[in-house]
């Protein structure tokens, strides 16, 4: 399933914020994702109480701390003090100002599986810094991701667009679709 987009996700614990490196999420429809942490994360503590949490996308030029947010706990070192960070609409969201789009999630449902928890969260605003937009919609070129690929354990960069979903297949004619199947 790699590579998967990087992400910061944020938490108030016992009043501070808080982030966690996580790579493991997913799109559950338009309105909600999902994040698995291990258990042993001190953000869980976070986003249990209050029943919110952000997932922050940085670009590469945050690698580092991106990084050091997935090495070091946060029950240990103060994390949020790498970045500058702000508040939306959810005032238990902490949202990181460096990174060009920011989503504030509820606390929608949690899944438990023995080491992990399965946080489902609907998105509630989503914020884009405007030199990550083109004519208004993200342009992920711009945002330049981290991602993440488990099997080498190592961050790539985004590569170039291919083509533009649910079009580039109608190249194929009804012939060559009706062969296929």
């Amino acid at each position: 399933m790699y590579p998967l987009p990087t992400t910061l996700v944020g938490s108030i614990v016992d009043g501070k914020p808080n982030y966690v490196a996580v790579a493991h999420l997913g799109i559950n429809d338009f309105d909600s994702v999902s994040i698995g942490l291990h258990k042993n994360h001190h953000t869980n503590k976070g986003i249990r109480a209050n029943k919110t949490f952000s997932i922050n996308i940085p670009s590469v030029n945050l690698i580092k701390e991106t990084d050091y947010c997935g090495i070091v706990s946060g029950k240990n070192h103060d994390k949020a003090a790498l970045f500058t960070t702000f508040y939306g609409k959810l005032k238990t969201a902490p949202l990181i100002k460096q990174c060009p789009i920011n989503m504030e999630c509820e606390l929608i449902q949690t899944v438990e599986l023995p080491t992990h928890e399965i946080f489902i969260g609907k998105i509630v605003n989503t914020h884009a810094d405007q030199a990550a937009l083109t004519n208004g919609i993200v342009d992920f070129e711009k945002v330049q991701p981290i991602l993440f690929v488990m099997n080498d354990q190592t961050y790539y960069g985004l590569g170039k667009k291919l083509a533009k979903a649910w079009n580039i297949g109608n190249q194929l004619s009804d012939k060559t679709t009706k062969e296929i199947y």
